[in-house]
């Protein structure tokens, strides 16, 4: 058996402005024409992303900007964002983009409010801070699309203890705020949350390309050879990179991965397959390719839980 031959978990970040506006766009049309459906996690807030350019200070982000060739794949417009003046609102600017998603059947969910901020700060917010930012975010999508929101990600992956239990206030069936290899429910100081996460198990395109040969000639091939259908699958795409920049490579991919037998589903279709789901913490870790810490799954405890 072609060991391609899976389901994958289609996760689709959106940050900027542009990646709402224009990324959106192009990745609903290549899902459309692949009868796909995938998850959206949207950021609404000010776009604000122009203001990680302090980060150049630290040299493992000058060199993953300069590997991935950070202003040609994002472009110039998201990469000073935020810097001169307030960044727009997103959901405001791309309302209709967001209810045209959530019209073609996807799954919709909140990735963040202020996405820079989130990243930035999430160390130091009080939890009280982080549950209004989920909150004002979570009202304005719903507003948007005439319906409940109930998933979310958080955004870099960057999360903590006290965000874990703000989003328990939320009617959020699961969260996908870590890197990790299987379904579970997360713990504090040995007490099992009832919101369980999706983690990210794959790789994403700024953190594969430019580094162990890896270029855009052989960058599909690679990814697929990463999905097996012994494991849980869950891939990351950003429309700012894949719905603009490299829109034809992912237009390949899905026609690769369609002959592969490779079958993508939105998140909430792994989580209503799955039987049983064991407890873990989330720490801090490493991921190759990316700077920074990321919140990351500890290996999942043999106690689990039935659905």
């Amino acid at each position: 058996m072609n060991k391609t031959a899976c389901t994958t978990g289609l996760r689709i970040d959106v940050d900027t402005l542009r990646g709402t506006r224009l990324g959106v766009a192009s990745l609903l049309t290549a899902l459309a024409r692949h009868k796909i459906k995938a998850t959206f996690f949207f950021s609404v807030g000010p776009d604000n992303m122009g203001r990680h350019l302090w980060r150049l200070l630290r040299p493992t982000f000058l060199a993953k900007m300069l590997r991935s060739k950070a202003a040609n794949l994002y472009g110039w417009d998201i990469v000073l964002r935020g810097t001169l003046w307030p960044g727009p609102i997103i959901g405001r600017s791309c309302a209709d983009m967001i209810r045209r998603t959530a019209g073609a059947g996807h799954e919709i969910g909140l990735h963040a409010w202020d996405h820079h901020l989130w990243q930035k700060k999430i160390d130091v917010m009080s939890e009280d801070r982080i549950r209004c930012e989920l909150q004002t975010g979570k009202e304005m999508l719903e507003q948007i699309i005439g319906m409940p929101v109930l998933c979310s990600a958080a955004p870099g992956w960057r999360c903590s203890n006290k965000a874990l239990a703000a989003k328990q206030s939320f009617d959020f069936l699961y969260n996908s705020d870590c890197r990790g290899d299987s379904i579970f429910f997360p713990e504090i100081d040995g007490v099992k949350l009832a919101q369980p996460q999706i983690p990210v198990t794959l790789p994403t395109y700024d953190e594969l390309i430019g580094s162990n040969g890896i270029s855009k000639a052989n960058y599909n091939t690679h990814l697929l050879s990463l999905m097996r259908s012994d494991q849980l699958n869950v891939l990351t795409i950003h429309a700012e990179v894949e719905g603009v920049s490299c829109s034809a490579l992912f237009e390949k991919f899905l026609s690769m991965a369609k002959r592969a037998g490779t079958r993508f589903v939105p998140l909430r279709e792994l989580l209503d397959s799955t039987q049983s789901i064991g407890s873990a913490r989330i720490t801090e870790g490493n991921t190759e390719g990316r700077d920074g810490l990321v919140a990351t799954q500890e290996k999942a405890r043999n106690d689990v839980h039935e659905q």
